[in-house]
């Protein structure tokens, strides 16, 4: 008997959910900027909140290259859709996994992945991004547990996270060595949130500022040891980073297919644009690109599937994947002419979103001094 490949049979699933769910509503999704609820809900009556996840935990039992893999087929879609349903799938919910205790488990990781609850990540403050050393929000011991102070930015799905996984500080003093990770569901008294920010693309994700004042935790809500955040990072990073490359492929696929389509339709002095050199150049460095993003993410996802060190890797990944998706994008909206300043053709959206890609996992600026280091250092 012929046992199916799951990597081939994920993806089939997804293009086809892609096709027939994501694409006819997309436009209207990202007019309205509303949180797309009832997809994210179908994505979970599929597993796919879960993929990452072993079944004892409510997970589908798949890896990271399944998960990655579902994140393409999503973001061909609607890229903002996928970054929530990226960040339900692993920044969310991973610590919780790694470190929650049975009980945790059972009130927030299970439901998270069958889609009842809804998990956010809290990184970045104002003055701490790529500087984590800068992290100002404060977790403070008490007799029984903590006491949470401070505030964070740019949180995917902070606005209707049931639950957020924050990094905080435990000791000034001790800069990074003082960094650690706390549960905080949202019904905790001292919880806020500000409006949904008014962005430029992934106008579905729920982005918000996260006050937390006077915010008392039990002790048990710590994710990790305390003053281990950094390293409870570092475990997913090199993921998160893919996983962004991921995003970055779909996008591509679904700014290059768009051109492909448009070349070929558009006629200009008699003929195809498809039939002008400059045009084919610009689908060829396309295609290139975008063999060259797919090659990479795959090599890191096994390395990752097989537990093998490869952040630098992923780092590269993620630099190459989406800064391809940035020059495909723009030269979509270049091979569309006068439609491509028109809100009527997706394209416009691909040139949007791909901006959020930027910034995801690490800066550019930054991601390069990191390559930069690591290739230095041999």
């Amino acid at each position: 008997m012929i046992r199916s490949n799951p990597e081939e049979m994920i993806r089939k699933t997804m293009a086809k959910f892609v096709d027939n769910e994501v694409i006819p509503v997309a436009r209207e999704l990202d007019e309205k900027g509303e949180f797309p609820e009832a997809l994210f809900k179908k994505l979970a009556d599929m597993g796919i909140l879960g993929i990452r996840y072993p079944k004892k935990v409510g997970g589908s039992g798949g890896n990271t290259t399944l998960y990655c893999i579902a994140m393409q087929e999503l973001a061909r879609g609607l890229m903002s859709l996928a970054a929530t349903v990226a960040m339900q799938c692993l920044m969310a919910t991973n610590g919780l996994y790694l470190y929650g205790t049975k009980e945790m488990h059972e009130k927030f990781l299970r439901p998270a992945l069958k889609g009842k609850k809804i998990g956010a990540f809290q990184l970045t403050e104002p003055d701490a991004g790529s500087d984590l050393g800068a992290v100002k929000t404060r977790a403070t011991r008490t007799r029984d547990g903590y006491v949470i102070n401070g505030m964070k930015t740019w949180s995917t799905s902070g606005t209707k996270g049931d639950f957020h996984t924050v990094l905080c500080q435990t000791d000034p003093d001790k800069g990074l060595k003082g960094l650690g990770f706390f549960l905080i569901p949202s019904d905790t008294p001292g919880f806020s949130h500000s409006k949904r920010f008014d962005t430029l693309g992934t106008r579905t994700s729920s982005l918000s500022e996260i006050y937390f004042n006077n915010c008392h935790i039990p002790s048990e809500y710590r994710l990790g040891e305390e003053g281990r955040g950094l390293n409870v990072l570092l475990t997913i990073l090199a993921e998160i980073r893919v996983m962004t490359a991921s995003l970055a492929l779909g996008l591509h696929r679904a700014a290059m297919d768009d051109s492909i389509k448009y070349c070929k339709e558009r006629i200009a002095f008699g003929k195809p644009i498809a039939r002008y050199q400059l045009i084919q150049a610009k689908i060829a460095n396309m295609a290139v690109n975008l063999e060259a993003g797919s090659l990479m993410v795959d090599k890191v996802v096994r390395l990752i599937d097989k537990k093998i060190p490869c952040l630098n890797e992923a780092t590269m990944a993620k630099y190459f994947t989406v800064e391809s998706a940035c020059k495909t994008s723009d030269e979509a909206m270049r091979i569309f002419g006068g439609y491509g300043y028109s809100m009527e053709y997706p394209v416009q959206r691909y040139y949007r979103d791909n901006r959020f890609l930027l910034y995801g996992g690490g800066t550019h600026e930054v991601l390069q001094t990191t390559i930069a280091r690591e290739i230095l250092k041999k």
